[in-house]
């Protein structure tokens, strides 16, 4: 497996998956960004939204589409980032309702944690029902692979 690392986010990519850590650029002088993370099982274009705009249209039915999205410091007292450590997926999760861009087919889960003092949501996007159960835990095997440091 090879290991993607960066901007303190590092996870080993499972055969056949493809994956980005970046960190976007500021639009502001005062602005701070964080480290976003995507994992995919198809070739993720260059050009991407940070939740999957220009993504998620060109994932076929066992495909799945990760992020992991950090917050700044401000949004650690916040109730919804309260759940303590990286989560762990159930398919039971997912719902057509949890895309942030509805798509025929996909299901979506939305899951906010701190890890440490680093606030994080992620996002997991599948293809299709069908393919839930093996989706839930490839993502779920990778998410135990992922290394945060605090």
């Amino acid at each position: 497996m090879n290991r993607l690392a960066a901007h303190g986010l590092a996870v080993a990519l499972r055969t056949g998956w493809e994956g980005r850590i970046l960190r976007r650029a500021t639009t502001a002088e005062d602005e701070e960004t964080y480290g976003v993370l995507h994992l995919a099982t198809f070739p993720l274009p260059e050009a991407r939204g940070d939740f999957g705009a220009g993504v998620t249209e060109l994932m076929r039915s066992p495909d799945v589409f990760v992020v992991l999205f950090e917050y700044g410091p401000e949004s650690l007292d916040s109730p919804m980032f309260a759940p303590r450590g990286v989560p762990r997926l159930r398919a039971d999760m997912f719902s057509s309702k949890r895309l942030q861009r509805p798509l025929p087919g996909q299901l979506g889960c939305q899951l906010f944690f701190t890890e440490g003092t680093r606030p994080f949501c992620l996002y997991v996007v599948a293809g299709s029902r069908a393919y839930l159960p093996r989706i839930v835990a490839e993502v779920n095997f990778v998410l135990a692979q992922l290394d945060i440091v605090l």
